[in-house]
């Protein structure tokens, strides 16, 4: 007898692709058939799109599923997983959208899968409504090898928005996991930045990384540049990141036309600033993408500030599946403390 679909509404809470992916990962780990309906109601553009059916399909092919409805604009999808596969898969987007957010629904369920995993995704590295590569590498992927996970990611090819074409080729291989314990950030270790342009003058990401290290006082080692030759459409990407023994914060900006390389520059620090100036240990973004490895690992916790309303709708949709339960407490500064213990 086959098992009943687990229903989700795909418009609960903030109501966007982060319930899919997480839905997805779930369903795999759990081998739970589900069916997300409503997928994106509220917006502009409802339904799966292309970045959403690549996460889709690439879940399908790890968990030998049986798929209905997926398809483009298609705000109902059925999903009965088999299995947590393994080996090497191929990815493609076709479009600039994020390879990391195809990774990082497919990272839970490898972390189980059946034996060593090569994956390959080709879209954007830099995209301005996802995390960056950069930041996959620097903030998330240190956190799970600080758990115990096997994991390695390199950037082939950059791809920025809006013209895509790029490749990452992330490694990973099963084990247990530790429990996990981020409640603060540990010595500093130093404040980074770099600038990427493509198709656009030079002297752009050197002004960027110029003013950032002018307003922390950076010396030459903290700072650095490159320009992607292979990308014909423009495009700027600043990153700026600091670094603690325990966790790292890294803010991405994404130039524009009308917008000096200065004022970039002056955005990123004052994101990175306001976190620096807070007791938060893991930042909004991280908080988030920490909750599934916390679940897979079954026990510990992490301190971040207030919750989003992404963050709430990602531990409202893992609370609809078994397993571990997470809970939210007051932590430090006036903040939240994310725990997990074993059912």
């Amino acid at each position: 007898m086959s098992k009943k679909h687990l229903e989700i509404d795909g418009s609960q809470g903030e109501g966007g692709g982060q319930i899919l992916r997480t839905a997805l990962s779930l369903s795999v780990l759990t081998q739970t058939p589900v069916r997300i309906h409503r997928i994106r109601a509220g917006r502009a553009k409802p339904g799966l799109m292309r970045q959403h059916l690549a996460c889709v399909r690439a879940a399908a092919v790890v968990a030998g599923a049986d798929v209905e409805g997926a398809e483009l604009n298609s705000t109902e999808l059925r999903f009965n997983p088999h299995t947590i596969g393994s080996g090497s898969h191929h990815f493609s987007i076709g479009t600039a959208g994020s390879c990391n957010l195809v990774l990082q629904t497919l990272i839970p369920m490898l972390l189980r899968g059946a034996g060593k995993s090569r994956i390959t995704v080709e879209g954007g590295t830099h995209n301005p409504l996802a995390p960056s590569s950069c930041y996959l590498e620097r903030v998330f992927l240190p956190q799970l090898r600080r758990i115990g996970a096997k994991i390695s990611l390199k950037v082939e090819r950059v791809g920025l928005a809006p013209a895509g074409g790029g490749l990452i080729v992330l490694e990973i291989e099963p084990g247990p996991l530790l429990p996990m314990c981020i409640e603060e950030r540990g010595e500093a270790q130093g404040i980074f930045a770099h600038s990427m342009v493509a198709a656009i003058a030079e002297n752009v990401a050197l002004r960027e990384i110029t003013a950032v290290a002018d307003h922390y006082k950076l010396t030459r080692k903290a700072i650095s540049h490159s320009v992607i030759e292979h990308l014909t459409g423009p495009g700027n990407v600043l990153s700026v990141w600091a670094q603690f023994a325990n966790v790292t914060e890294l803010i991405t900006c994404h130039g524009a036309r009308g917008s000096s390389a200065e004022s970039i520059a002056a955005r990123a620090c004052r994101e990175l600033d306001a976190w620096l100036h807070s007791e938060v240990v893991c930042a909004e973004h991280l908080a988030d993408q920490l909750m599934l490895p916390l679940w897979l690992s079954g026990r510990g916790a992490f301190q971040c500030g207030g919750l989003s309303a992404h963050a709430r709708t990602n531990l409202d949709v893992i609370a609809l599946f078994d397993g571990p339960r997470l809970a939210v407490q007051v932590g430090v500064g006036g903040g939240q403390r994310i725990s997990c213990q074993p059912t």
